[in-house]
């Protein structure tokens, strides 16, 4: 009985865990919430910014605690949206023309580096769909790996290290990544890291893959990506005439966050070769401003169009923002307006 009582005691004044909480997972109700937004609340009325034209946008909401912290995106070309948080938290919704999701569906990334308990086992920061299979490929930021999975997402098919990625600081890893077309690209990948130089180097480090990033992830070349003075990368993708366009941030005290957007030319991505590309857009007050961190590109009725996912932390003070653009400047194809 002393045995007994003493083991009940145990249980009731042993907390349940004092090391480090457990990553939250995604709910089974699948719910979401959207508000429509404007690209500026003090002129509703205003449409453009630099090179983009506002097609609407909405923040999104929902009662699972999991929600949020969505740092890349994907979108088909029937509007089937997957987002993907930086905790390794899956969401999918079919946005209709009333900015409102349908098909609903959440998840969570089934493997990856460490037991996935904590959020530094699946800090999922960048994500690309294989233009080959649909495979998804995810760069995990703090263990400087590449997994890949399914194309829905169920389950892993292989992992990589690349060499070129083993000593990029913690929380400063793959930020960006992103798959290559075969035309023009010849296929392989890209990716950034978000805040060191190589070695002796300027800008961000940056390799070029030029073979598949999992089964062949040391083929490739290293080159640097200097971004807008006090801007970091947050995200990259390919436009449908094959340029790439980088997705940058900047913080500033009291808390205010900035985007812009760079376009970098195919042939500027060399062996050694020190890139800026040229600035497109810039996302600041008073204009609708968050912590974005996922850019996808998508072409409609022959126009590229292009959207932008925030991670607002799971904070109070920050939204989770989808946000929709048109890409209209000169020199690009089907530029006029309609």
């Amino acid at each position: 009985m002393r045995v007994f009582l003493s083991c009940v005691l145990a249980l009731v004044f042993t907390p349940d865990w004092v090391g480090e909480p457990r990553v939250p997972l995604m709910g089974k109700r699948a719910i979401i919430h959207t508000t429509l937004v404007a690209l500026d609340p003090t002129h509703p009325a205003r449409t453009r910014v630099g090179a983009l034209v506002w097609l609407g946008g909405v923040r999104l909401s929902s009662p699972d605690p999991a929600f949020g912290g969505f740092s890349s995106l994907h979108v088909a070309p029937d509007h089937r949206i997957t987002l993907l948080s930086d905790g390794g938290n899956i969401v999918q919704f079919t946005l209709g023309r009333d900015w409102r999701p349908h098909r609903i569906a959440f998840g969570d990334l089934p493997a990856g580096p460490g037991t996935g308990w904590s959020k530094i086992d699946r800090d999922s920061e960048s994500m690309s769909v294989d233009p080959r299979d649909g495979s998804i490929v995810t760069g995990f930021e703090n263990s400087n790996m590449l997994w890949r999975y399914t194309p829905d997402l169920r389950r892993a098919l292989g992992a990589a290290s690349p060499r070129a990625m083993a000593k990029w600081p913690g929380n400063e890893g793959a930020e960006s990544f992103t798959f290559l077309p075969k035309a023009g690209w010849g296929g392989g990948a890209i990716t950034i890291g978000e805040q060191d130089p190589w070695p002796k180097g300027k800008g961000r480090a940056a390799f070029r893959f030029t073979g598949d990033p999992v089964r062949a992830p040391n083929r490739g070349f290293r080159f640097s990506y200097i971004p807008p003075a006090h801007f970091d990368p947050s995200d990259m993708t390919v436009l449908p005439d094959g340029r790439l366009i980088v997705l940058n941030r900047r913080f500033e005290l009291p808390f205010t966050f900035t985007n812009t957007l760079v376009v970098i030319e195919r042939a500027e991505i060399r062996p050694g070769a020190v890139v800026r590309g040229r600035e497109i857009a810039t996302l600041a007050p008073p204009l609708i401003h968050e912590n974005f961190e996922g850019i996808a590109a998508t072409r409609e009725g022959g126009h590229t169009i292009l959207w932008l996912v925030s991670d607002d932390n799971q904070s109070v003070l920050q939204r989770s923002l989808l946000l929709k653009f048109r890409l209209d400047a000169p020199g690009d194809p089907k530029t006029a307006r309609p």
